[in-house]
């Protein structure tokens, strides 16, 4: 009688704990993650997002993101206006500003900013304009620059440069070129003149003897280069999602100021950021070869994702003096203060 009474005793307690179990685990909300696609460059300045996205901050918030490349800015906001892409890391430019001003797309966090003290944007000569003469910034007036396109970041770059030399525009012949690489080529071939460039690929450039130096664009002036945006339907339907995202950012922005712009960092923690970044940034080069120009491309990123609105207001300004923007654009449609510090 003991050993039945026992064993339908511990039939029906194993029973009641295989309920118990069921009970529990369907209990426990299943989350499926927000599927989000982030257009970016295959840039060191672009690290921050690569960063979030290996170290999962991005999966901490609950997002699934996956990255679209592009060869220069402005068709990442339009990609991000239409919608093929969720966010975008990208360079304040006419394009984007226009599409703002159709209501299509704000900028709602910051990411690279020109800062004395960093190493930013430089600026090169082809080794046939130096070997002519082109030595120095003061003399660039009569020759090309390049850029990718009309209202551009480099068109704007070159802008405040002209500015503080002051010097006329129209003394610069401007090269459209459309692509980052072409400018690359067309400069190392010596049929433009001129490049301002970030450093991972400018520094690679001079050391390789295939361009040089002139200075730095920081020398100039410091700015907010590039920021990041969303559709302006993502803010009014989906604001937790974007503020998830900026949160996820904001933590990959800490750890690349922290260890990459640090000559105190940890050398293992470095290692490993730049080879999270190699997966993105020459990945078709040997780590050892890509990880010195990785490094050397390190710029100052917005803490926390701070947006410089009042900087954004002066270039938005100049871009509308020049009519490449819609006289008709506020600073207010074009950044939205809402989700991070401003300033």
């Amino acid at each position: 009688m003991f050993n039945a009474i026992s064993r339908r005793g511990l039939m029906a307690g194993a029973k009641g704990m295989a309920l118990a179990a069921v009970a529990t685990l369907t209990a426990v909300p299943v989350f499926a993650q927000d599927k989000v696609t982030l257009g970016a460059l295959r840039f060191t300045s672009h690290g921050a997002g690569f960063v979030a996205l290996e170290k999962g901050y991005f999966a901490e918030e609950g997002l699934d993101v996956d990255l679209e490349f592009f060869q220069s800015a402005q068709p990442i906001a339009v990609a991000t206006a239409s919608g093929d892409v969720d966010f975008g890391v990208t360079g304040v430019t006419g394009g984007l500003m226009n599409l703002a001003e159709k209501d299509a797309i704000r900028i709602v966090g910051g990411v690279l900013h020109e800062k004395a003290g960093y190493d930013g944007m430089m600026i090169l000569a082809s080794n046939k304009a130096y070997d002519a003469g082109l030595t120095s910034v003061d003399d660039i007036p009569g020759h090309s620059v390049a850029m990718t396109q009309v209202g551009s970041t480099f068109h704007y770059m070159t802008h405040l440069i002209a500015e503080d030399k002051g010097w006329n525009m129209d003394d610069i012949r401007l090269v459209p070129l459309q692509k980052v690489g072409s400018m690359v080529a067309a400069l190392k071939s010596g049929q433009v003149d001129v490049m301002i460039m970030v450093p991972h690929i400018a520094k690679a450039l001079v050391e390789a003897g295939a361009a040089k130096e002139l200075g730095w664009l920081n020398e100039s002036a410091e700015y907010q280069i590039s920021t990041i945006i969303t559709s302006v339907e993502n803010i009014e339907e989906n604001r937790d999602m974007v503020e998830r995202f900026l949160r996820a950012y904001g933590k990959g922005i800490a750890d690349m100021n922290r260890v990459m712009l640090s000559d105190d960092a940890d050398p293992a923690e470095k290692e490993e950021i730049t080879k999270m970044i190699h997966k993105y940034v020459y990945a078709d080069r040997p780590y050892e070869k890509a990880a010195p120009s990785i490094q050397a491309g390190a710029m100052f990123l917005n803490d926390g994702a701070a947006v410089n609105k009042t900087d954004i207001a002066e270039q938005m300004q100049w871009f509308t003096e020049e009519g490449l923007v819609d006289s008709d654009l506020t600073v207010d449609q074009l950044v939205d203060t809402s989700f991070v510090q401003s300033y």
